[in-house]
């Protein structure tokens, strides 16, 4: 699996791509994995600020998540029990306008099979659309999906994006915090101990 993760660190297959984005940035993949993990989150990915810091969920939306887990930030981090494997693994950049560009499928459909290959997660937390789809060929809109959480508890857990942008979401859908968020920090907790024990 080394091997594997710097060969993902070394990839510049969307070099071009994004050089023509609006930030005209280059490649930094975000690896984060190790094969004993037991937790996976699958998320979309990495924002400017993880792409500058090579950190992933190195923002406001990483303190959401981990809120949401009922992690700190060692447990988060802490490799040996947490694989962070995004659609994409490096920043898609912005559009002319400011908006994110979505994850390109060419990293999922090159890199993420040999890496689920090598992992034995007993809990899956997805973590927006692009992953709902990539991991339950999910078709529904993100509310539905995640609406129907139990249908995969205790070992999935479909998530909207932790964004801000999503503040408005979480207002309108306060089951999310009042049922799905104890039941995953539960899950969490669970899972962790066991692997300390």
């Amino acid at each position: 699996m080394d091997r594997l993760a710097n060969d993902i660190s070394s990839c510049r297959l969307c070099a071009e791509r994004f050089a023509a984005t609006a930030t005209a940035h280059r490649p930094r993949p975000v690896v984060w994995f190790r094969p004993a993990a037991r937790l996976l989150i699958a998320g979309q990915a990495p924002g400017l600020r993880v792409h500058e810091s090579g950190r992933p969920f190195a923002d406001r939306s990483g303190d959401r998540l981990r809120e949401w887990m009922g992690l700190d930030r060692a447990a988060f981090y802490d490799t040996a029990r947490v694989a962070i494997v995004p659609m994409s693994f490096c920043f898609p950049g912005y559009d002319a306008k400011g908006a994110d560009l979505p994850p390109p499928a060419i990293c999922a459909a090159t890199w993420r099979k040999r890496v689920l290959a090598d992992l034995r997660p007993r809990l899956t937390l997805l973590v927006g659309a692009h992953a709902h789809r990539w991991h339950l060929g999910a078709r529904a809109s993100v509310s539905e999906t995640v609406a129907g959480w139990q249908a995969h508890a205790p070992t999935v857990f479909p998530l909207p994006h932790p964004s801000w942008r999503n503040n408005g979401w979480l207002k309108r859908n306060p089951w999310f915090e009042a049922e799905l968020l104890p039941a995953l920090r539960a899950e969490v907790a669970r899972l962790l101990a066991d692997q300390t024990a």
